[in-house]
């Protein structure tokens, strides 16, 4: 459908804007022609690439059924179903238009929301839920995006995918879970049949997002967050006040032992009488159409309009290693600053996974980056919803608040291209809101002066996770002043007029957790652009970048791939930075021949397949690169460390069970017992256990000099205290899991305790130190952290790669460029940044830099680095 076509939607529905668009449906402002051109919204349905014929019709089939039933509601609290129709053979969907603003747009704005008003958006929406439940509908999708607050409603959204409780029809052959993982509880993670107790456990993380700032659990890759919510409790709630029994009675794990509505509604109506009346001065607290009612982007499309989150207010120095990072909303606290670096317990560490920000960042250690590898299993597409895309506001005053805000790391969404071509007024973007599940994207977008605003696997669940299905989503759109997505810049060489755009994407975090490291990428690619043009390094070539924000999103990843791959003149991609982003992102690319190097993710499958642990390497992805060292490479580079250097003879290796331990320790005992060292005994340890004074005694007992923990911090921090306390004065060494603060903080004896990290610090790379003072001297408010270096000679190869290309050319750049790319980067052999580029047969680089890490003092610093081959 096209806001340009004549006809109308089953005779009467006149689309005027297309308003939000997503991985499986498409929502437009539209015109009720027979109701005197009443403002409705039209969803019609999309579905995602490869959908199976057979899937397609039972999914058209129930989502019919479900959004028929969703008609027959009736309640304030839920978006009113005008129609149900059919068009060109799938169902479209005909909403009341809202104007208000999401949960979402108001915890961004506000940071987090005062209890009292919580409790009040607690009780409409429970409310709402008890008058579905009863029409034996449920929603399975409530999130903050999924919530409106207009100037006296609490609306739910997108009964669209609701599931009715007795329907058989269940597309489980296909895996398909309907949801958004954050938000989802245990059984529906699982895969059960939906119930009303799946919604409360909804509404639990919905209101806890609210009143804390933050969703109970945060992990980036799906398992990570499955294995939080099955096993691990949920964040304590600091900022809750009386809201607090409420959140963990709804949070109950168990369905049969959580909480029901009715109690639900008891427990929040005493919350609310806890408070005295409301006065003026509260109401203008109150998250409403006022300073941002914006939008409610959740789900990326390419599509959608670029934005870029904002830098930082206080810069860090460049090259520094670990530096602070501002809070964001994964943060426990308002104040407390991010840890990119820490995992939640039972989760693996960043950059792979999200981490849990509570406690303060190493001050003198860089983010750690990802590792172990997933084992393979179906595909990963649900109907996820990543960070929240927020517009700019209207006002630049602070929102008030009765409690500190949490800073908002959030893009500003821009306008689209496409004005309405109805002669009905287009309604002002500050009252557009979602009307469907969505989920945002975001692209960096390069301001034409320099000081422009910048905008985390534990097991495997085996079925519980077999797949999670694209779903509804939706991204909106606004009309408004076209913008150029991606960066970029014109710089020097050829003249604007007379060169060739060649166009270097980058897929990085610009929002969420990792952002402080996805920025530092994003100016890292956007600097070597800059020195090229400047430089004429490619005579007839002008290079641009396009950021396209992933937020350490896997599905997110998979969007951006096909904005990529859809422009003509992007020939190759920096990014991911972490390595469940790469597993959704790399496939796209590397099946439309389109070059990628990455700088940051360190799963070894992506190059050496999934088989590569047992002796049997194979290159999956044939267009995909990176230049930054692997997991495989810190076990046995930690081995050579303590036999070599540290003169550790004996060993006692412990591991968690886990995939990345388990494979630390297997690549650490070999390269161990290959130089002349004796492993006095293995243990394998429970990921929950703390408790080791067995352990320690036995380690003691040994002889054993040094232990290796394959494993987190969860796991070290612990053993490493309870082995001081019994006396048994020997240090403790891992791998990049256990490189956190929490290590340090969780004993207090953890100095000489050691780590692996991989890569190399700026200062100690062969360029590094020209890359610090041109990064400095460019003026960037983000420090390019430890992914800096890496990811300017990721951009640089690509640029290398187009020179080559246009040498061998005549001086021009060939028409199959893109098709060309990837065997120029497998030919490249040039001094960068961080040494010695080149690649493998694999495509891994052959310089792989690690560093050995100790701590001293209360903070871990650099010992040593080296490279993995010696």
């Amino acid at each position: 459908m096209t806001e340009q076509n004549s006809e109308l939607i089953a005779g009467r529905y006149q689309l005027v804007e297309r308003i939000g668009q997503g991985g499986m449906g498409r929502v437009w402002r539209g015109l009720d022609q027979q109701l005197f051109g009443r403002e409705v919204a039209v969803k019609e349905i999309l579905f995602p690439p490869g959908m199976e014929d057979g899937d397609r019709v039972t999914l058209l089939g129930r989502f019919a059924a479900e959004a028929r039933a969703a008609v027959t509601l009736s309640h304030p609290g839920i978006i009113t179903i005008h129609d149900v129709v059919e068009h060109q053979g799938a169902p479209v969907i005909v909403m009341e238009f809202i104007r208000g603003q999401s949960l979402a747009a108001a915890i961004r704005g506000q940071g987090r929301l005062p209890v009292r008003r919580v409790a009040e958006i607690g009780a409409a929406m429970l409310d709402a839920l008890t008058e579905a439940h009863e029409g034996r509908i449920v929603h399975r999708d409530i999130k903050p995006d999924n919530v409106l607050l207009t100037k006296d409603r609490v609306v739910l959204t997108d009964f669209g995918i609701a599931h009715l409780a007795d329907a058989t029809t269940k597309l489980s052959h296909s895996g398909i879970v309907i949801g958004t993982p954050q938000y989802m509880s245990p059984e529906q993670l699982e895969g059960k049949r939906p119930t009303p107790a799946n919604d409360l456990w909804a509404l639990g993380a919905t209101l806890y997002h609210a009143v804390e700032g933050q969703p109970p659990f945060e992990a980036e890759g799906l398992h990570a967050l499955a294995v939080a919510v099955f096993t691990r409790p949920h964040r304590p709630p600091v900022h809750a006040g009386p809201l607090a029994p409420v959140l963990e009675a709804l949070l109950t794990k168990d369905p049969e032992q959580r909480v029901g509505a009715t109690e639900a509604a008891g427990m929040l109506a005493s919350v609310l009488r806890s408070f005295p009346a409301r006065d003026d001065a509260a109401a203008e607290r109150e998250p409403g159409p006022a300073s941002e009612r914006d939008p409610v982007p959740d789900a990326p499309t390419e599509q959608a309009p670029p934005s870029v989150p904002p830098k930082p207010r206080t810069p860090p120095k460049a090259g520094t290693p670990g530096t602070p990072h501002e809070p964001t909303v994964l943060d426990s606290g308002a104040s407390a600053p991010a840890d990119p670096r820490r995992p939640a317990p039972g989760q693996d560490r960043a950059p792979d996974e999200d981490p849990v920000q509570d406690r303060p960042p190493v001050p003198d250690h860089p983010p750690v980056p990802d590792h172990t590898p997933v084992p393979d299993e179906s595909h990963v597409q649900d109907e996820i919803s990543a960070p929240d895309t927020p517009r700019s506001p209207v006002s630049d005053d602070p929102p008030v608040s009765d409690e500190p805000p949490v800073r908002d790391q959030s893009p500003v969404l821009d306008r689209p291209t496409d004005p309405p071509t109805a002669p009905e007024p287009v309604p002002p973007v500050e009252d557009l809101v979602t009307l469907g599940t969505t989920a945002e994207m975001e692209t960096g977008e390069r301001k034409p002066v320099r000081a422009r605003a910048l905008t985390r696997r534990s097991v495997v669940l085996g079925a519980a996770l077999a797949t999670l299905a694209a779903g509804s989503a939706l991204t909106w759109t606004l009309s408004g002043d076209d913008k150029k997505p991606g960066g970029g810049s014109t710089g020097g060489g050829a003249s604007a007029s007379s060169a060739v755009t060649v166009v270097i994407g980058v897929d990085t975090p610009l929002t969420g957790g990792l952002s402080p490291m996805g920025l530092g990428v994003r100016n890292s690619a956007e600097l070597a652009v800059e020195t090229a043009n400047e430089k004429g390094l490619v005579p007839g070539v002008k290079f641009e970048i396009k950021t396209l924000d992933d937020g350490s999103d896997p599905v997110r990843g998979q969007q951006n791939a096909a904005g990529f791959v859809s422009d003509a003149k992007v020939l190759g991609v920096v990014g991911p930075l972490n390595s469940s982003v790469a597993r959704t992102l790399v496939p796209p690319l590397n099946q439309a021949g389109l070059v990628n190097i990455s700088p940051g993710n360190t799963a070894p499958e992506l190059t050496l397949g999934p088989d590569w642990a047992a002796g049997t390497k194979s290159r999956p992805y044939d267009s995909y690169f990176r230049t930054i060292a692997t997991d495989v490479d810190q076990g046995p580079f930690a081995a050579r460390y303590l036999y070599s250097k540290a003169g550790k003879s004996k060993l006692y290796v412990v591991d968690d069970k886990s995939p990345y331990g388990t494979g630390l320790t297997s690549g650490f005992t070999a390269e161990f017992e290959k130089l002349g060292g004796t492993v006095v005994g293995t243990e394998h340890v429970d990921p929950d256990q703390t408790e080791f004074s067995d352990l320690a005694a036995k380690i003691g007992a040994s002889g054993a000099d040094a232990v290796f923990v394959g494993g987190y911090d969860a796991t070290a921090g612990p053993l490493s205290e309870q082995l001081k306390q019994d006396g048994a004065d020997i240090p403790l060494m891992g791998g990049d899991g256990i490189l956190t603060d929490a290590f340090i903080t969780s004993g207090s004896k953890a100095d000489g305790d050691l780590a692996v990290n991989i890569g190399v610090a700026a200062e100690d790379l062969a360029g590094g130190k020209d890359f610090v003072a041109r990064y400095d001297k460019a003026g960037y408010e983000d420090t390019a952290n430890w992914y800096g270096p890496y990811a300017y000679d990721a951009t640089w190869s690509l640029i290398e790669a187009v020179k080559s290309l246009v040498k061998a050319n005549g001086g021009t750049l060939p028409q199959d460029a893109r098709s060309k790319m990837r065997q120029a980067v497998s030919g490249l052999a040039f001094d960068g940044v961080t040494g010695r580029v080149a690649f493998d047969a694999y495509g891994d680089t052959r310089n792989r830099g690690l560093t050995v890490c100790s701590v001293a003092g209360g903070r871990w610093a650099t010992v040593t680095n080296g490279s993995a081959t010696s």
